[in-house]
């Protein structure tokens, strides 16, 4: 009777420790996805380049009138006008995109 008690000890004890071993893996395997799927949703830019691309066409087609400004979420575009080019500026956070037009 004896040897049965230690043995069902032992293999709570076992039990227990596997348990935990496997709360600890699932926690962190849970962080991990949680940081990586911020960093996803933090870099996503789709829809500032969509943007930009709905400005390029309006611009190419000339159905915007220049000089232009327009604040998108939390996104800065300005449009401008220098002799036969369009320079188009967006910026967020002290980060600064040009890029440069081309006109018909």
């Amino acid at each position: 009777m004896v040897i049965l008690k230690k043995i069902r000890a032992a293999t709570l004890i076992e039990t227990l420790t596997a348990s935990v071993l496997i709360i600890i893996v699932f926690m962190i395997a849970s962080l991990s996805f949680n940081n990586v799927f911020t960093n996803h949703i933090k870099r996503d830019n789709s829809t500032i380049e969509n943007r930009i691309k709905e400005l390029e066409y309006l611009c190419i087609h000339e159905t915007i009138q220049l000089p232009y400004t327009e604040d998108f979420g939390a996104w800065e575009i300005e449009l401008l006008a220098e002799k036969e080019d369009i320079i188009l500026t967006y910026s967020k956070e002290g980060k600064e995109y040009h890029k440069q037009l081309v006109h018909k």
